[in-house]
């Protein structure tokens, strides 16, 4: 009943207010003809901050009309709830046309003339593939120059309200808002929509959507974009066509539609290594049977007769080989002679994706005017908050203007402290790690004693074997201490980061994205690194273990390997990571969405403004794609660090990519306010980190492969050590084992049972046994294989990074084209402009004005030949 009353009086408010019949979908001022180019939305919340916040409102409102800004109120009583104000800002003609020439905006003058390229002969193929062409093209191609308010003539305005895209508007009124005073407090002068909105004198500031995603708008003059990117990309089921990344673009800005760009690209890319790791396991998976170790290991006449020694002291008991038959048939899926030739073609493989990436991105620079983006970069991106902190200023030798900037002993102290604080962290994530470590030690005499001891758990002992329990329980506990860290160190890295003071947009962006990698790349991969280089390798022999901090024993690898444990930590880390992003990408915004608009659904679209609808979405913040570019890099370590050990991985990251771009198109369009446009030229720092990584990852699996697999000890004994030509080897697993005698036991390891009174047990390593005068000492076979080992890492490295330089040099990083079409639109730019100066000149001297004297007439013409001959 409550509920009905209030619905009756919302709708009696509303009837009352709107009069003019005006779609509350629209995206205009009350006159239909002025467009909403941002909403400033605020409450009225009476406590003892409520007067400064009024007085901070007047001043700064007053500020943005004095800039030129048009602004309308809708009062609180126009809103679904009755409390929020929404304040709507309309950038008229001569304030764009100001800033696009402070902004250095690129416009049309011309059409382009260069002709298309020659159609592949494959595109009839691709054509499922495809998208209408006015999707992927929403707009015809022109050569561009930066905006002059003196030549307004020169460019292409056909239509004054629409020559500037709405995301062109959007991005002019936050330059304007970021840069607006409203006052002074404390002697200092206070500016910029984010400290208001952080003082909650605003409590949010964004761009309109042009309509519905679900449905077009009423209004004829709207473009409709959203629907058009929700119905051709947004949806999963058009998960197998091209991204409209011109449209993209167009309506979210350079800088998101780079990501995409990328994403795509990446998951185009993946598709191959996808393919060539499905065929090594496939190998490993068909070859099964005929592998002659795990043969050995399960046959009762050699596995069932070999007596290991125990894998924990005193607790743990002798045990037969052949109980770890399945987990050693396993290993061989991913221990094989594909796994050295899957890591050769990965590290080549990386060369090629960053290579022909640098020749797709600059074909984007060229088709979305970023060519000289960079050079602008320093000036147009000043951070609002540099200034306002920045209280000294000194000359800059280029502009000889005075700037605000920082001390270099403030620098100092501020590094100092920044870099404390990031290595804090780090160490925390080692010191979680080793709290990992020595759980698995702790708990795996713990869970061989339950095996042993439970007849539940006999059916599937063959294939959980204590040590995959061990490891499984261990990844799983170290991937929740990585998101708990994850989520704290996220709000240390901003506020660092902000206490730095970076001077750009640019320079922040860098500082946060290198610390926040460097504390993922610890965080997720030192888990992989320990199992991969550590583990199996300090253990000692029988009767003189290593033992960390005097009390725990180090691990030991199963006898088939330490790689079947990596491929379940990379698997368990890799695929929680996915889906958990997932989850977080995609869920969480939908339920908190619907949570906030559960009240308004009871309301008809018709009394539901665009500016109410957009404000109960979820904010995509100014770090919205920074942690895009985190998930995605950390994802492209693990497929390309580790990938040795699970060829299976760029698969699972393949399947995940084509669903991000989904998901991250879908949220983007349906749950997230439409993000201020901004503009970039490439993905920044991360090609950096990419390129490390790929340097990085030939080192990292040449090693996997020497010391994590069993691929050279097997190598060695086939060539050097086998005695039997028909199966050379046969006998290598009993070749693998050396020999201890029980009765060398000291009182600390001795099993407290011997039932069967065993003599001797067999142990991993390559020493003499207890009756050769060098008792228990390595072999010469042992340092033949460490030599081979050495050798193949040396090998392995030179060859791929010989190819992996031959392959970059070979690669240009601008196609050939895109260089002449470059050269080409700087020459009849140039040239439009100088007739342009030069026509301008000839109506001057016509009407008898002296100052255009026949010398400038002169040097116009010499800069015109000047343009032809370049």
């Amino acid at each position: 009943q409550q509920s009905g009353r209030r619905y009756k009086l919302f709708l009696k408010r509303r009837l009352r207010i709107d009069k003019r019949h005006q779609s509350k979908d629209s995206i205009f001022f009350r006159d239909g003809v002025r467009r909403i180019d941002f909403v400033l939305s605020y409450v009225d919340d009476l406590n003892k901050e409520w007067e400064k916040k009024v007085e901070r409102r007047k001043e700064f409102e007053s500020n943005l009309q004095k800039a030129g800004l048009e602004l309308e109120t809708e009062d609180k009583k126009e809103s679904e709830d009755g409390k929020i104000y929404f304040v709507k800002i309309h950038a008229p003609w001569e304030v764009l046309i100001t800033y696009a020439e402070v902004l250095n905006i690129k416009v049309p003058i011309k059409e382009n003339d260069i002709p298309s390229a020659v159609e592949n002969p494959l595109d009839c193929m691709l054509a499922p593939l495809r998208l209408p062409e006015k999707v992927m093209h929403p707009e015809p191609d022109y050569f561009t120059a930066p905006f002059s308010k003196e030549k307004q003539e020169l460019y292409l305005i056909n239509d004054e309200s629409t020559f500037f895209s709405p995301s062109m508007r959007n991005r002019i009124v936050n330059y304007i808002l970021t840069r607006c005073p409203y006052g002074t407090e404390e002697g200092k002068k206070k500016f910029g929509i984010k400290r208001l909105l952080n003082n909650g004198t605003y409590t949010a500031a964004y761009p309109l959507h042009d309509c519905q995603y679900w449905k077009k708008a009423n209004d004829p003059n709207c473009d409709n974009e959203r629907y058009t990117l929700y119905m051709e990309w947004a949806r999963f089921l058009r998960f197998y066509k091209e991204q409209p990344l011109d449209l993209i673009r167009k309506y979210y800005g350079e800088k998101i539609g780079i990501y995409f760009a990328w994403l795509g690209f990446y998951t185009e890319m993946l598709f191959l290594a996808a393919v060539v790791g499905l065929i090594c396991f496939l190998y490993g998976l068909f070859t099964m049977d005929e592998n002659m170790s795990s043969k050995e290991i399960c046959d009762p006449a050699v596995g069932g007769e070999i007596i290991m020694c125990p894998l924990c002291d005193r607790e743990c008991e002798y045990w037969r080989l052949n109980t770890t038959c399945q987990s050693s048939e396993y290993s061989h899926l991913f221990d094989n002679v594909a796994t050295l030739f899957f890591a050769i073609f990965m590290g080549i493989w990386v060369t090629l994706f960053l290579e022909f990436w640098k020749r797709r991105q600059a074909r984007l620079k060229y088709e979305w005017d970023l060519v000289d983006f960079e050079e602008e970069q320093q000036q147009l991106q000043l951070r609002p908050e540099y200034e306002a902190k920045c209280t000294q200023k000194k000359k800059n030798p280029v502009t000889q203007e005075m700037e605000p900037y920082l001390p270099i002993t403030s620098q100092a102290v501020r590094f100092c402290i920044s870099g404390t604080t990031v290595l804090f962290w780090v160490s925390l994530i080692i010191a979680s790690m080793i709290a990992v470590i020595v759980y698995r030690l702790a708990v795996y005499a713990a869970f061989a004693s339950l095996m042993e001891n439970t007849q539940t758990l006999q059916p599937i002992s063959g294939l959980l074997t204590p040590q995959l329990a061990t490891s499984v329980t261990a990844s799983c506990l170290n991937f929740v201490i990585i998101m708990i860290l994850n989520f704290l160190y996220e709000r240390i890295a901003i506020w660092i980061t902000d206490m730095e003071i970076p001077r750009t947009h640019m320079e922040y962006e860098n500082r946060l994205t290198m610390k926040m990698f460097l504390f993922q790349f610890v965080n997720y991969y030192s888990s992989c690194f320990y199992v991969a280089f550590f583990k199996g390798k300090f253990v000692g022999y029988p009767g003189a273990y290593t033992y960390m901090f005097n009390r725990w024993r180090n691990e030991e690898c199963d006898p088939a390997g330490c790689l079947i444990e990596l491929t379940t930590q990379l698997t368990i880390v890799m695929a929680g990571k996915q889906i958990w992003g997932n989850i977080q990408e995609a869920i969480v915004p939908w339920i908190c969405n619907w949570w906030g608009r559960r009240k308004a659904r009871n309301n008809p679209e018709n009394l539901y403004s665009r500016w109410e609808q957009d404000h109960d979405l979820q904010t995509f913040g100014a770090l919205g794609l920074f942690y895009e570019y985190l998930e995605m890099v950390i994802q492209f370590g693990f497929i390309t660090l580790f990938v040795a050990s699970f060829p299976l991985a760029p698969l699972l990251a393949l399947m995940n990519n084509i669903l991000e771009i989904r998901v991250d198109s879908w949220k983007l369009t349906t749950q997230y306010r439409r993000p201020v446009a901004a503009k970039a030229h490439s993905i920044g720092v991360w090609q950096e980190i990419l390129n490390g990584m790929a340097i990085l990852s030939v080192v990292t699996n040449a090693f996997i492969v020497a010391f994590t697999s069993d691929m050279i000890p097997r190598l060695v004994y086939y060539y050097a050590y086998s005695e039997n030509e028909d199966l050379p080897m046969s006998g290598y697993i009993n070749n693998s084992l050396s020999v201890f005698q029980i009765s060398d036991f000291p009182d600390r390891n001795k099993p407290k049972l011997n039932p069967e009174n065993f003599v001797i047990c067999r142990y991993r390593d390559y020493r003499y046994p207890p009756d050769h005068e060098r008792k228990y000492l390595h072999t010469m076979q042992f340092w033949h294989i460490l030599a081979a080992k050495l050798a193949f890492i040396i090998i392995m490295e030179h060859v791929v990074f010989i190819v992996k330089f031959f392959v970059a040099w070979m690669i240009p990083d601008v196609p050939a084209d895109v260089k002449a079409k470059i050269k080409r639109e700087k020459y009849l730019t140039q040239k439009i402009l100088h007739e342009y100066e030069l026509e301008k000149l000839k109506e001057r001297l016509c009407q008898g004005d002296k100052q255009a004297t026949e010398k400038e007439f002169i040097a116009t013409e010499g800069r015109m030949e000047l343009s032809r001959a370049m």
